[in-house]
């Protein structure tokens, strides 16, 4: 039978040339500890690139979308760094309604095709979007005649919802470029976020501020798994 390694026995083996096995196997896992360490510093640096460039694109967008919002004269609630966009409710909707009012159409007429166009037509943030959310939120005012914490939740997310799916469907029919129609559809989700999310100043809830509908871009966590490219099926 072929050997593979030799086991020494003797002192004098030791001393002069070690066992072969456990060499060969610390060259092994030295070799292991350098493939990882290398994985690691790729994944860390494609991580941090891929990150800055997602924000870059993001803050871009978001420049874009505010300049030419106010090149049409609407004023809009844009976030600088992320792109995201509040409306207030008093301005598409009468009170405890989630049927669009006719002024509150034109405004999605101005603002949706700006918002879809400059998100998709900007090549960098959109491989790095993972949905387009469109979220709905109430303030924590009683509905008269009810009592109940848990009531009065459940139906502000009820009004929560279906505001955000109102605003939704309407943008679909707004006049955006139809080219990112199938791009828009695969990235839209809907969401209704009851009180949860009030909008506090100086230690107490804006009512008016947090009846609000955001327009909001959730964008592809990176990782270090996402760096080495674990995460795909």
């Amino acid at each position: 039978m072929r050997k593979f390694f030799k086991i020494n026995t003797t002192q004098n083996d030791d001393n002069n040339g070690g066992n072969i096995f456990w060499i060969t196997m610390s060259d092994l896992l030295l070799g292991l500890a350098v493939v990882f360490i290398s994985l690691f510093i790729f994944a860390i640096t494609g991580f941090s690139q891929n990150a800055m460039r997602q924000k870059q694109a993001q803050i871009d967008v978001s420049s874009k979308i505010n300049n030419e919002l106010q090149a049409i004269n609407v004023e809009a609630d844009v976030d600088k760094m992320t792109g995201d966009l509040k409306i207030p409710a008093i301005e598409l909707f009468e009170l405890n309604s989630y049927v669009l009012t006719p002024d509150g159409k034109k405004l999605l007429d101005k603002i949706a095709p700006v918002y879809i166009n400059s998100i998709f037509a900007d090549e960098e943030l959109n491989e790095q979007i993972e949905n387009i959310i469109v979220e709905g939120h109430t303030d924590s005012q009683m509905f008269a005649g009810i009592n109940s914490k848990e009531e009065q939740f459940l139906r502000n997310m009820e009004l929560s919802t279906k505001r955000a799916n109102a605003v939704a469907e309407y943008m679909f029919k707004t006049s955006y470029d139809k080219k990112y129609s199938e791009k828009f559809r695969s990235k839209l989700a809907v969401e209704g976020k009851s009180f949860n999310e009030p909008v506090i100043i100086n230690g107490k809830e804006d009512f008016a501020k947090s009846r609000r509908v955001e327009l909001k871009l959730k964008v592809k966590k990176w990782d270090v798994s996402t760096a080495l490219g674990l995460d795909r099926n």
